[in-house]
């Protein structure tokens, strides 16, 4: 009964694992530009806000993956908070096949990093003196398939 493993099958340390080994902020900002007087409750605000995935390879098996999340309420003069967060992890993938780590890096690293750089952003408006800004779930599997198909097109743009 104890070699129930050996027969069929992968053995035990062949499981994919995707590991997270940490995560910090990188960079952070948030600037107040208009305060105190931008502070009189407003309209609600134009809020814009820009997201970017980026990953390296720093060992053999471990990836440092960076959300970026870039936004604000309010444009030019009258702009009432602007913000700019690169949060990060190094995440460690083992036993999984080689056609498969990019996405895997690129779709579950940020969903992983996301809820906690969703609640840096938050904090900051509020200390700002505006209400937390809860940003939107992201589809991080879109945003992929969006790069793969731009990285797809671009040589064929340049011809």
């Amino acid at each position: 009964m104890a070699d129930q493993n050996t027969n069929g099958g992968a053995e035990p340390g062949a499981a994919p694992r995707f590991s997270v080994l940490a995560q910090y902020i990188k960079d952070f900002s948030f600037e107040n530009p208009n305060a105190p007087r931008a502070l009189a409750p407003q309209q609600g605000p134009n809020i814009g806000l820009q997201v970017n995935v980026n990953a390296r390879q720093i060992g053999p098996n471990d990836y440092e993956v960076s959300l970026m999340l870039e936004g604000g309420a309010g444009e030019g003069a009258g702009a009432l908070f602007k913000f700019e967060l690169n949060y990060a992890g190094v995440f460690r993938v083992e036993n999984v096949p080689v056609e498969q780590t990019q996405p895997l890096i690129m779709i579950e690293g940020p969903r992983l990093l996301f809820p906690f750089a969703r609640q840096i952003v938050a904090d900051a408006v509020r200390g700002g003196g505006y209400p937390a800004l809860y940003v939107d779930p992201i589809d991080f599997h879109g945003l992929y398939m969006q790069r793969i198909a731009a990285v797809a097109g671009a040589p064929a743009a340049r011809a």
